[in-house]
């Protein structure tokens, strides 16, 4: 990267530069006529200079240029006016280079924001490009949080600077010497004074900044390693809680903090002295030209006139030199900023960008052999992982990698995925080396999963077909604004330099799946996740979670034929009793008071969990239906009776899965509120109070906590209080909530909870894995499993994929691998978080879905069980760093060697 700003910025902005200090320098004009202009008011119509005679007039925009050779040209004789004409004709003028002036700073402020914004666009690309090229040892060593504070926040001031670089001293210092001039011409002595003033300014101020810029460097480096040390709380929470460290925690983040406010407490003392002495020097110049202007004046030395004007001037001196001492001071901070972001940026063995570059068309197959040749790998302590390894595999060949605990394999299959560069040695691809090899060819035609997973936040889907967005296939079609937009969109990227390609567009390479396009591409997909044995769990995710009204319309017709179905079923097995289902009119046993008062699904905020307890209305309502202290008694025997049974009970007790009113940690606040309200009347408590033990009420089931608190007389009113509730509902509500209707699908509910429309009774205690046995059968009955599997694709994975389980994710990255239809496809211990009989399993499947349609790919495999090699064709042995074994599985359990042993 670029070492100095000045020049980065020059580099890319120069024509815009050069442009905008034209512009600059034009707008000067008009600043020096609205300092002249005053003095022409107060001395002409005001004071009556040349307006001595009654009737007397002057001439107004009288354009006579005295030129070279020729003398005096009367080109325009001007308006006579008299002396009121004048005054408001002058005044007009004023108001006139106001707006003039004000035009022209919209104009370059808007210009330099542009520019600024433009080239931080471009900062911020260049850096993540380079994240994206950094050689994989690299991020061993820094910690995400700080690489992406670096991107987000600290390159921030840079779009401010950038637009200000070169245009700003330009701009304060020609106003400065503008006005220096002005108050020179008007008065000599004046002008001096004006001179050293600023002066000391100029030299003083920014010494003093010194301090200022050492402390904001400080400042910058420990924010930067609190964000570190935040992300790895983060990252590490697990352990944090597993060890009891969070106070250890605490007290590093504290003493940190403290560091912080200390740094920043001695930069606000600084920054404010400083500005005390810039203000002070500011003030003295004032009282100077009051002192020796008005001495001027009263000795007839200077008119009142050019007094006003050289103040007048001098009034906008001030703020030109504070920006440009600002800016100085700014330019500076910038430019150590910019350091350290080069100094962060700059690594070894970045990836070239030809190696990266776009590739829309197709490759070709790699149908060379893939060979290491005296392979030497380090680990990043420079700790040898494995020390010149030679071998050969041929397309099509199945081998086995096992070895011993930090035997080599694992480094060896990451150096052939181009995540560990060697120490010496190559691997290489019909004798090429791999690492000069395009991505778009070993991208697409090699495969690599390993058990160090990592998914990014989307659905399950968006990280399934992450291998195959190589390029914008598709292009998406635009028109009216949207084309606009597009075309917009285009051009800006190209004046900051980033790519324009479409994210619109579609990225899939469909080929590369071996479908046509997005119709097969579920197909091929369903086929890998029934390899790596995860259709069924995406298929529960898929019951658990609502549905896209637009995607899934067909599915949502057929939801009331699924609802038939399963209570057909259920008779048809005796099994009516597991399922109530809801019936307006009827109180249902088995959902909570809650789910029988509101009778549908909230859909937004105001009517979800603890907020029913508290809206308004609702409340309104339970008081007409006499429910409103009913539930307060209701609720308190509830808090009574949980907290006699449970406050004694360690926070890990498996009886707190029975405790649906409250969590663990809410007990202690429970038996402060019971002591507060005791003896106290209904009326005396308050509202926020009454709301808190109102809600524990709206989760009671009664077969399931058996309190004896519910009585039919109660189920009666709670369904009368129901009715009230959709009969006077607001407009305010009405799109709150989803009413339960037998004939109607509804959206804010899982797809379980709308084939059941209702709940599983609580007397069947395996009731849900009945349910979920017999739903999926039905779902395979009627051709619909395939409907909720592609729900269950929308699945957000959360941050890091860590909504699914460590076994889920490294199957999803199986899949993924899978999916690519590579040439070479290499698994590094993938599935460490399952055990050996499903490892094995999958391994089976995996090796039949990858020779699926006749494809016959090369699977290196890097085995935690050396019993699985008897699947491969070759088998190859790792032992402390190198190759000790290579051959069939049948001629290496023949020797006494380390493979034998390994299975022993």
């Amino acid at each position: 990267m670029e070492q100095s700003l000045a020049r980065y910025i020059w580099m890319h902005t120069k024509k815009q530069q050069l442009w905008i200090v034209v512009v600059v320098i034009l707008s000067m004009v008009p600043y020096f006529m609205s300092f002249d202009l005053p003095k022409l008011i107060v001395n002409g119509p005001i004071q009556g200079q040349g307006f001595e005679n009654p009737g007397a007039t002057q001439s107004f925009m009288a354009f006579s240029p005295n030129l070279p050779f020729i003398g005096e040209v009367n080109l325009f004789s001007g308006f006579q006016l008299t002396r009121e004409g004048m005054l408001v004709a002058l005044s007009l003028v004023f108001l006139l280079l106001v707006i003039v002036n004000g035009l022209f700073k919209f104009y370059i402020n808007t210009y330099k924001g542009r520019l600024g914004e433009r080239m931080l666009r471009r900062v911020r690309f260049e850096l993540v490009d380079r994240v994206l090229r950094f050689p994989p040892q690299y991020f061993k060593r820094v910690k995400s949080a700080e690489v992406a504070s670096l991107v987000k926040d600290e390159v921030e001031p840079l779009g401010g600077f950038i637009g200000d670089a070169f245009v700003q001293p330009v701009l304060l210092g020609g106003q400065a010497l503008t006005a220096m001039l002005f108050i020179m011409v008007q008065n000599f002595w004046l002008g001096i004074v004006a001179t050293v003033i600023v002066g000391i300014q100029i030299i003083l101020i920014p010494k003093m900044r010194q301090r200022l810029l050492r402390l904001g460097r400080e400042r910058q480096i420990t924010a930067r390693a609190l964000s570190g040390r935040v992300g790895e709380i983060v990252d590490g929470i697990g352990a944090v809680h597993v060890h009891d460290t969070s106070n250890y925690e605490r007290a590093d983040i504290a003493s940190r903090l403290g560091r912080i406010f200390k740094i920043r407490y001695d930069l606000y003392q600084w920054k404010f002295l400083v500005k005390f002495f810039n203000n002070l020097l500011a003030q003295v110049t004032p009282f100077l030209f009051y002192l020796i202007g008005g001495y001027l004046v009263l000795q007839d030395r200077l008119d009142v006139g050019q007094l006003v004007a050289v103040i007048t001037a001098y009034k906008d001196l001030p703020g030109p030199m504070k920006e440009l001492i600002d800016w100085d001071q700014s330019r500076q901070d910038v430019q150590v900023k910019y350091a350290q972001v080069v100094e962060q940026f700059s690594a070894e063995n970045l990836v070239a960008p030809e190696i990266q570059a776009i590739r829309p068309e197709s490759v070709g197959a790699l149908s060379d052999p893939l060979a290491a040749v005296n392979l030497s790998l380090a680990d990043d302590g420079g700790a040898t992982l494995a020390e010149r390894i030679s071998f050969q595999i041929n397309p099509g060949e199945t081998v086995a990698i096992v070895g011993t605990t930090a035997g080599g394999a694992e480094a060896v299959a990451e150096a052939i995925a181009r995540l560990n560069r060697p120490e010496s040695g190559k691997v290489t691809v019909g004798g090429a080396d791999l690492l000069e090899i395009p991505e778009a060819v070993t991208g697409r035609r090699m495969s690599y999963a390993s058990s160090d997973v990592f998914l990014f936040q989307g659905s399950l889907r968006d990280n399934l077909l992450y291998g195959l967005k190589h390029a914008p296939l598709i292009p998406a079609n635009y028109e009216g604004a949207e084309a606009d937009q597009r075309l917009w969109n285009i051009e800006e990227a190209r004046k900051a330099g980033n790519p324009d390609f479409d994210l619109g567009s579609d990225w899939i390479d469909y080929e590369a799946a071996g479908v046509t396009g997005p119709q097969d591409l579920f197909a091929a997909t369903r086929n890998v996740l029934d390899a790596v044995i995860l259709s069924q769990d995406i298929l529960d995710l898929g019951l658990r979670s609502p549905v896209d009204p637009a995607r899934h319309k067909k599915l949502i017709g057929r939801i009331l034929e699924l609802r038939s179905a399963l209570r057909a079923r259920l008779k048809e097995e005796g099994l009516s009793e597991l399922v109530v289902p809801f019936e307006p009119g009827t109180y249902n046993k088995e959902a909570t008071v809650g789910e029988n008062l509101l009778f549908g699904v909230a859909v937004g905020p105001a009517l979800a969990d603890k907020a029913l307890a508290a809206n308004p209305y609702f409340l309104s309502v339970l008081k007409q239906a006499g429910l409103d202290r009913k539930l307060y008694e209701m609720g308190l025997d509830i808090a009574e009776q949980a907290v006699e049974l449970f406050a004694d009970l360690p926070p890990g007790h498996p009886f707190f899965q029975q405790l649906a009113f409250m969590t663990p940690e809410e007990i202690p606040v429970y038996e402060t509120l019971l002591q507060k309200l005791k003896n106290r009347p209904y009326e005396a408590v308050s509202e926020a109070d009454r709301a808190m033990i109102v809600a524990l009420s709206f989760a009671y089931i009664e077969p399931q906590h058996r309190f004896g608190l519910l009585s039919e007389e109660l189920m009666k009113r709670i369904v009368d209080a129901r009715n009230r509730f959709y009969e006077g509902l607001p407009a305010d509500l009405d799109g709150q909530v989803e009413r339960y209707d037998p004939m109607t699908y509804i959206t804010a509910a899982s797809v379980m909870d709308n084939v059941l429309f209702g709940r599983i009774g609580h007397k069947h205690p395996d009731g849900p894995e009945r349910i979920r046995s017999i739903v999926n059968e039905i779902l395979e009955a009627l051709g619909l499993d395939a409907d909720i599997l592609d729900v269950g694709l929308d699945f957000n994975v959360g941050a890091g994929g860590k909504r699914l389980t460590g076994g889920q994710r490294q199957k999803i990255d199986v899949a993924r691998a899978l999916l690519k239809r590579a040439d070479f496809i290499v698994f590094n211990r993938p599935l460490a978080a399952l055990d050996q009989r499903a490892q094995g399993q999958i391994l089976r499947n995996v090796l039949e879905e990858a020779r699926r349609d006749g494809r016959s790919p090369a699977i290196i495999w890097v085995l935690a069980n050396p019993a699985m090699a008897a699947m491969f064709d070759r088998v190859i042995v790792f032992n402390a760093g190198r190759l000790v074994e290579d051959g069939t599985h049948e001629t290496l359990l023949a020797r006494n060697g380390t493979f034998k042993e390994l299975l022993s």
